[in-house]
């Protein structure tokens, strides 16, 4: 059933690659960076292009010098993160094209002298943002799925789902949104899933999941005792489109695959609106709606996210928008190895850790960004 299930979504993906160039024939982006960067005023001060000065992020003379080092080390993190927790690589990601390398401000400072470039450079920072994504979720389902801690029927159709949605938006926004509206709504959707995560916390929002808590404990003493865990991990007890059922170390789960792919459909929208993968929001679908553990969340969510990726980033790139391939070469080899060492580690952090980590995270961020993009305002300085 397992090959079934990968040879269709291939052959779908294949399909999707192939249609894009022809449903995205007339691009965003017609006039090009070099256009975008023309009809910037020329000058030294903020919001100006000055022809003489090195060039910098993307080639854009004056740009931002990111250093390589660093961004190898950010895209370690990222992958370590996303990999672990199954979100919040993409929000990490963002953090560092947005506030570590400065390209936030950079692009603010295009807000009125050049809007082309100011949208132009915010929309590289969201398919940047996928790039970094889509290779960890490459790396982690193929990690997850050996250990026995991936759905892969429930990852298939959220991220069949996922697919009309990520075409639909990115179709939509490539060059309509400016960075200040990107940040804002970019905080806004972080923050009101970590208090989310917040409730359930709480007893009234735990009490309600105590299969998935008998199976982390499980999973948690299998850890301590050095066992096997691919021994008790993922079965497909039962599959239809009506309903599916998996065991997980002892535990049986039950799911809709149909309303999995309508799931995926609004996650998908989201995400791609913001640019980043969406496991900030599968992670919360698949533990809160699903009722899964965490230890089987992360893999499940990396499926979906690399279902939508690829569409997503295609569409992209076939509208106009460009990144610095030098800063993304680096990236990727830092996020090929975060992602093989979070599955390896993840395992030994106690599930109310890692929930914990991921609102700690969603909490900063969220408040942090819409208080930056709607209101110009900084927590820190």
């Amino acid at each position: 059933m397992y090959r079934k299930l990968v040879v269709c979504m291939s052959l779908l993906l294949l399909a999707v690659v192939m249609a894009a160039p022809l449903i995205t024939a007339d691009t965003v982006y017609a006039a090009g960076l070099e256009d975008a960067i023309a009809q910037a005023p020329k000058g030294t001060g903020a919001g100006e292009i000055d022809p003489a000065a090195p060039a910098g992020y993307m080639g854009i003379p004056g740009g931002p010098q990111i250093n390589l080092v660093l961004a190898f080390f950010w895209a370690v993190w990222v992958g370590w993160v996303f990999s672990t927790v199954g979100a919040f690589g993409g929000i990490m990601a963002g953090v560092g094209h947005i506030t570590v390398y400065g390209l936030g401000d950079y692009a603010k400072s295009f807000k009125d002298t050049a809007p082309t470039l100011n949208k132009f450079v915010t929309d590289s920072i969201r398919v940047s943002n996928q790039w970094l994504v889509g290779l960890s979720a490459v790396v982690t389902s193929a990690n997850y799925a050996k250990q026995k801690r991936l759905i892969m029927p429930l990852g298939i159709f959220l991220g069949l789902g996922s697919l009309l949605a990520a075409f639909l938006v990115v179709y939509t926004t490539a060059g309509k949104i400016k960075f200040s509206q990107y940040q804002g709504y970019f905080g806004l959707i972080v923050f009101i899933i970590g208090g989310f995560m917040v409730y359930e916390m709480t007893p009234r929002g735990a009490s309600k999941k105590k299969r998935a808590k008998e199976a982390a404990k499980a999973f948690e003493a299998t850890i301590k005792q050095k066992g096997d865990i691919s021994q008790q991990g993922v079965k497909t007890e039962k599959f239809s489109l009506g309903r599916t059922e998996i065991s997980f170390f002892g535990q049986t789960f039950g799911f809709s695959p149909m309303w999995a792919f309508v799931g995926g459909f609004f996650i998908s929208a989201i995400s791609s609106f913001i640019g980043v993968g969406g496991g900030f929001l599968y992670i919360p679908f698949l533990t809160s709606v699903v009722g899964l553990p965490m230890f089987v969340a992360a893999g499940t969510s990396a499926l979906a996210v690399l279902i939508s990726m690829v569409l997503s980033i295609t569409n992209y790139m076939i509208s106009g928008v460009t990144v610095d391939w030098v800063l993304i070469g680096v990236e990727l080899v830092g996020i090929f190895v975060g992602s093989m060492v979070g599955p390896r580690t993840g395992k030994y952090i106690p599930e109310k850790g890692l929930k914990v980590f991921f609102i700690v995270l969603a909490c900063y961020v969220g408040l942090d960004y819409t208080l930056r993009g709607f209101f110009n305002f900084r927590i820190f300085g």
